[in-house]
């Protein structure tokens, strides 16, 4: 047996978001199409001697003591009954706070880790069960992750999905990578909180979704997409850096741009590779990038 897993934990976007109101288990509803990028952490995790223990090493960004890594490591413990322990070492590239899910991504990679580490056994109905403890993203990551074949050890393939309910409901779907991502970091901190805040006063609840559903707008030309993010226009009215990244994102060619979940993260879409490369160019003497080619 293997004394340790090294595996990587994508980021993703979100292609549309619809946002519905709070209900009366406190969480919010959503609907939303959630891809992959080609953005990842690396997670090592190792068998160490002391029992009911979860040591995590973050390198690249401070994590507080309580996090999702240890909130997995402890729902994984009460359901299988293991007790082993387990030291925890991540690479974060992934940037917090970003709408990318990185939290959500090292903690569904952690728990089908120790899963595999521990011969736990645990299919996906359990594997989400987990997830359901830690994050409302760590379904998609969960999916995403089982779909992979044992892939994940060596490459991740893309993975997409319309994800609903409070993200416990993901249908996968074919994801597309004939376009190319440019992620735009901007210099502002969003909470989750303060945006979900933001967004429940101007929730319009008489509204209708598209005429069209969200994997038929996905399968459309990208620059005939219309899929609208509900975070977009309250978060980036309060935080400028947000609305400019946008602007300056579509002034370079991009052929649809939106705020990654409740951001702070944006993202243009290119149709064209040389598009994106140029845009790079322009962009990165002003922000923090990251370009993912071919979706």
């Amino acid at each position: 047996m293997s004394d340790s897993i090294t595996v990587l934990a994508p980021a993703k976007i979100n292609l549309g978001l619809e946002i519905f109101p709070r209900r009366a288990d406190g969480y919010h509803g959503l609907h939303s199409i959630f891809t992959t990028v080609g953005l990842f952490d690396e997670i090592c995790v190792s068998k160490i001697d002391e029992k009911n223990t979860c040591i995590v090493d973050s390198f690249g960004m401070d994590l507080p003591n309580q996090n999702t890594i240890t909130a997995a490591y402890k729902a994984f413990c009460v359901l299988t009954g293991i007790d082993l322990g387990v030291h925890v070492s991540i690479k974060k590239r992934i940037p917090s706070g970003g709408g990318l899910g990185g939290g959500s991504s090292d903690a569904s990679s952690f728990i089908q880790s120790v899963n595999n580490l521990f011969k736990a056994g645990l299919g996906i109905d359990s594997l989400s069960a987990i997830a359901g403890k830690v994050g409302s993203d760590v379904f998609f990551f969960t999916y995403a992750l089982s779909a992979q074949d044992g892939k994940r050890f060596s490459k991740f393939e893309p993975f997409a999905a319309v994800v609903e309910g409070r993200g416990e409901k993901v249908r996968q779907i074919q994801h597309r990578s004939d376009f190319s991502v440019l992620l735009v970091f901007p210099n502002v901190g969003v909470s989750t909180k303060d945006a979900y805040a933001l967004v429940d006063e101007t929730l319009d609840l008489e509204r209708r979704r598209n005429k069209i559903s969200l994997e038929e707008i996905y399968n459309l030309p990208v620059k005939n997409w219309s899929f609208k993010n509900d975070f977009t226009v309250p978060v980036s009215e309060k935080y400028a850096g947000i609305a400019e990244a946008l602007i300056k994102l579509k002034s370079c060619g991009a052929d649809f741009a939106d705020m990654s979940g409740s951001g702070s993260t944006v993202f243009g879409i290119f149709e064209k590779k040389e598009t994106a490369l140029k845009a790079k160019v322009l962009l990165e003497k002003e922000f923090n990038l990251a370009l993912c080619l071919g979706g």
